[in-house]
This record gives structure tokens, sequence and C-alpha cells, in this order.
């Protein structure tokens, strides 16, 4: 796990988070960790998927988890340009159709 694996930036009340590489079970709790923190304090969370090239069930988990939170505290959260890889998995899983993909 490297730094780069996640980056997060906030303009206004948007934050957005992009991930790279492959997500797994060796790193999606960061990636959980980090969409949770973002939620306490951004409107709307963005998470780029563009540059992932893998994704695995915990990294699936804690995507659907950002997105229950998020419902909860009646703000938005959004999936940016997954990549190929990562949008085929998620339309086997059908969650192509419950979460807002932009």
């Amino acid at each position: 796990m490297t730094e780069e694996f996640i980056q997060f930036e906030r303009t206004g009340t948007v934050g957005k988070i992009s991930a790279r590489g492959e997500v797994d079970l060796s790193n999606s709790p960061q990636l959980r960790k980090t969409i949770l923190g973002a939620l306490r304090v951004d409107e709307h969370i963005i998470v780029d998927l563009s540059q992932v090239s893998y994704i695995d069930s915990s990294g699936i988990a804690a995507l659907v988890e950002g997105l229950q939170m998020a419902n909860k505290k009646d703000k938005t959260f959004s999936l940016q340009s997954p990549s190929e890889q990562v949008m085929s998995i998620l339309e086997l899983a059908r969650l192509d159709t419950v979460f807002s993909i932009e």
C-alpha cells in the first residue's frame, strides 16, 4: 500500500476521492476510512475509479457502506468514471443500477 493509492481533495462541500491500482483486502480498509471520514464533513462525495484496474468484494463493500452512510445522512455519493474492469464487476453485481455513476 502506497501513499498514491488514494488521493483526496475538497472543493467547497464536495469531497473527491481518487483511487488507483488494485482495490482489495489489503487496502480496502483505507478506502473505507477515507470515504467515511469525508462523509463526516462533505455534502457530496465522488469516488473516482478511472485508475482502478481491479476491485474485489471488500472494495465493493467499502463503496456500498459509503453509499448507505451517505443515504442515512441525506448526502450524495457517486462513482466517477469506473474503469472497464470495475464497471463490468458493478454490472455483474447489478450495482450499476444502485450507484449514481458519472
